[in-house]
């Protein structure tokens, strides 16, 4: 019986497990993808601990998780276009895509590029599509200024590049460990912490012209500080700040129709123009131990869990 992750209650990791469950069959319109790689992302563990049941609520058991890359096994009734075998990327709507097989709608999948590997292609798609909705929504443009926090996150990492794309300087926040990295991405690395209003304004003498938050604990206020406009900052992180300030909370929903981006997305990291740090891989099984790296907060890129590995040692890399 094929495996997938669970949880019967809110909580911490220690509510996280692994179980035998039933085989899925797609119904129309649906494939069946066996999960070669799947990301994980901070706001699956908010939603687990139960501080988001407004928003998502859950039924028990739960599974967990959106993104994923695989191949598919099945095809319902209805989809054309894609075939058994066919390897994709995608992202599952009803938060079960830690799994070794997934029932996916087949509009919500996009085929994976040759050069783009599964570790990237599995971790693609919400940290994708909310840094194109955040970068989008405070709109750099060439000759701007544009801060972002946390840059060497998941999203963060994502968000330099795409504002750097719009010929924008781009002022990245992260610890001194990760400015290396920034620098090889063209982005003016800044350490975090007590003097960070000092050291940007060093760095951009002409003043900062917008702001993506992807991190939150002040940085909104950080960027009003800065004089940003509130119609140029953008948190995906402080929704309390946002609505006491008036400024933007656009993420995934902002960036368009899922599939299409996430092929532009894969599409950028194939040619070699967008880079996504794996920071570490571990086996379905030590899914535990994955978010509590994870739920840490000072990862450099993707933590990723690859379903089809044999249940063992714990799988590392870093880039």
């Amino acid at each position: 019986m094929p495996k997938a992750v669970r949880y019967d209650e809110f909580g911490g990791i220690d509510v996280l497990r692994v179980d035998e469950v039933e085989r899925p069959a797609p119904g129309d319109g649906q494939v069946l993808v066996r999960v070669k790689a799947a990301g994980i992302n901070i706001s699956e563990a908010v939603i687990r601990t139960g501080a988001l049941t407004d928003l998502f609520p859950s039924t028990f058991p739960s599974g967990q998780g959106s993104d994923l890359a695989g191949v598919i096994e099945e095809v319902g009734a209805g989809v054309a276009g894609f075939s058994p075998g066919d390897e994709v990327i995608g992202f599952n709507q009803k938060r079960a895509s830690q799994a070794e097989l997934v029932l996916v709608e087949a509009s919500d999948v996009t085929r994976k590029p040759e050069k783009v590997s599964w570790e990237v292609a599995g971790s693609l798609y919400v940290v994708g599509v909310t840094a194109v909705g955040a970068v989008r929504a405070v709109q750099p443009k060439k000759g701007e200024t544009v801060v972002i926090s946390g840059a060497a996150g998941g999203v963060g990492s994502l968000a330099v590049q795409l504002a750097r794309r719009t010929g924008a300087t781009v002022i990245g926040l992260a610890s001194e460990s990760n400015h290396e990295w920034l620098k090889s991405h063209d982005v003016i690395p800044i350490a975090y912490g007590e003097g960070v209003a000092d050291r940007i304004r060093a760095a951009a003498p002409s003043g900062v012209d917008a702001f993506v938050d992807t991190f939150g604990h002040g940085y909104v206020e950080l960027a009003l500080a800065l004089g940003v406009a509130t119609d140029r900052i953008d948190t995906i992180a402080d929704f309390a700040a946002a609505e006491k300030h008036g400024v933007k909370t656009d993420g995934g929903v902002a960036a368009g129709p899922g599939a299409k981006v996430l092929a532009e997305l894969a599409d950028l990291v194939a040619d070699g123009h967008l880079e996504l740090p794996i920071a570490n891989v571990y086996p379905l099984a030590q899914v535990r131990e994955a978010y509590a790296e994870l739920e840490r907060r000072h990862t450099h890129g993707k933590i990723v869990l690859r379903p089809w590995q044999p249940y063992g040692a714990r799988l590392r890399t870093r880039r």
